[in-house]
């Protein structure tokens, strides 16, 4: 494998639940930080359901790597965030030999 040039600058953000005082939470995103990144797009779907259609695209995103338990690194539930796109992190491991973390990420988009 080789590297990527890493050209697109990502906010890393992970999602923050705190009480709303009726018993339940109410969840929203903090930002932890920002990564450089490549983006590798990696197949595709598309979901009817009534009244919308969903476009999944699966990518593989490639950050610089950090430590387990580093606040910079990346975990599955956490998002990037380009702009208005979303990428939903389902996993995260390290690229062999490349110092690189690779995030196996989701961005859906609806459309009625």
């Amino acid at each position: 494998m080789t590297l990527r040039r890493m050209n697109r600058r990502l906010v890393h953000e992970a999602r923050l639940l705190s009480p709303n005082g009726a018993g339940g939470l109410d969840a929203a995103w903090q930002v932890l930080g920002t990564h450089w990144a490549s983006l590798v797009p990696s197949g595709g779907a598309l979901a009817e359901t009534p009244g919308a259609t969903l476009a999944r695209q699966p990518w593989k995103i490639f950050l610089r790597a950090a430590p387990p338990g580093s606040p910079a690194r990346p975990m599955a539930g956490h998002r990037l965030r380009d702009g208005a796109r979303l990428f939903r992190i389902l996993s995260v491991a390290e690229a062999p030999g490349l110092r690189r973390l690779v995030c196996r990420c989701v961005e859906e988009e609806t459309s009625a």
